[in-house]
């Protein structure tokens, strides 16, 4: 398989990934807190991603199925720097109600009868998601040759996945050989089982160990929004006058609430195209310039004031505070 890049932890840039291999009616949010509060807002939630600093882990303290579970589509992760990707797919492939596209219906169908291992390599070779997950990498100005020393002591990050099927939830990680089962679900709400297990995780790091990054894959949020928007019209023509003015301040609420997700998804995409576009040339044309002017030397040396004079004033800051 040819390789795959390492691609950054963004609800923007997962969520046109997501539409661009296919996948309709769906987003991602950024969870900034486990809250009740915080994911009702998000509700329906079809699955979370959790990256995370990866240390190696046995499952031995919890519930590895290597055999596999019914009715769990679950992918071994094979090829390097796709576990974001990977953790994605293996949400949605489990997700009800999610309209999956041609690509991924596709995998779904041909992957039913096959080992964890053939599916993962299915994935890793896979074009259309293979294009669209490097599509998000960012330029480089030159190639650098991997260090393997280097890639010894440097942090290793991972992406997982938690998603409810039938009556139970599974933790999906690529790196390990089965799905791991959480715990069962009642009423439906498998977030309050999820919450505690992602909690674990994370105190099992240091208390200066903040690397953690959780994201939720929801409904799209305008679509939520349209639905509560003609809920409410629908029953404008049963209401009473006092009751009418508060059905039309709900729907001027979702309203706004549907502008504000146009914008956001706006800026979604003028980010990631910043993100997917080549400064470098511009940067290096400039010094160029600059330095051709005689006003390369001045701009550094005033740069470099400036980072001492905020090192001095961050030095100072510190002291303060311990006295």
């Amino acid at each position: 398989a040819q390789s795959w890049c390492t691609i950054e932890s963004d609800p923007g840039v997962f969520t046109e990934l997501i539409q661009r291999i296919g996948v309709k009616g769906v987003q991602v949010e950024e969870v900034y807190h486990l809250s009740d509060e915080t994911l009702d807002s998000l509700k329906p939630i079809h699955g979370l991603i959790f990256l995370f600093k990866w240390v190696k882990d046995d499952a031995s303290d919890r519930k590895l199925l290597k055999d596999g579970a019914p009715g769990v589509f679950f992918a071994k992760q094979m090829v390097q720097n796709a576990c974001a990707t990977q953790a994605i797919v293996s949400v949605l492939m489990n997700a009800e109600g999610v309209e999956l596209g041609k690509e991924l219906s596709r995998i779904k169908d041909f992957a039913c009868a096959l080992d964890p291992t053939m599916i993962g390599q299915i994935i890793g070779q896979d074009t259309v998601l293979r294009e669209v997950h490097n599509s998000f990498s960012r330029p480089e100005p030159f190639m650098i040759e991997p260090d393997e020393k280097s890639s010894e002591t440097e942090d290793a990050f991972h992406f997982i996945g938690y998603v409810p099927v039938g009556n139970k939830l599974y933790e999906l990680d690529g790196l390990q050989p089965g799905p791991i089962e959480i715990g069962e679900v009642k009423d439906g709400n498998w977030l309050r089982v999820a919450k505690p297990a992602i909690e674990k995780r994370i105190q099992k790091y240091s208390q200066k160990e903040i690397r953690f990054n959780l994201l939720a894959i929801v409904k799209d949020r305008q679509e939520v929004y349209q639905e509560e928007v003609k809920k409410l019209q629908a029953s404008l023509s049963a209401a009473g006058s006092e009751e009418e003015g508060k059905i039309k301040a709900e729907i001027a609420e979702f309203e706004q609430k549907i502008e504000q997700e146009k914008q956001k998804h706006q800026k979604w995409k003028e980010e990631n195209v910043r993100r997917k576009h080549n400064f470098i040339p511009f940067v290096f044309h400039l010094l160029k310039e600059l330095a051709a002017k005689g006003k390369l030397d001045s701009i550094v040396d005033a740069a470099q004031k400036q980072a001492e004079e905020r090192m001095d004033a961050a030095s100072k800051k510190a002291k303060q505070s311990k006295a």
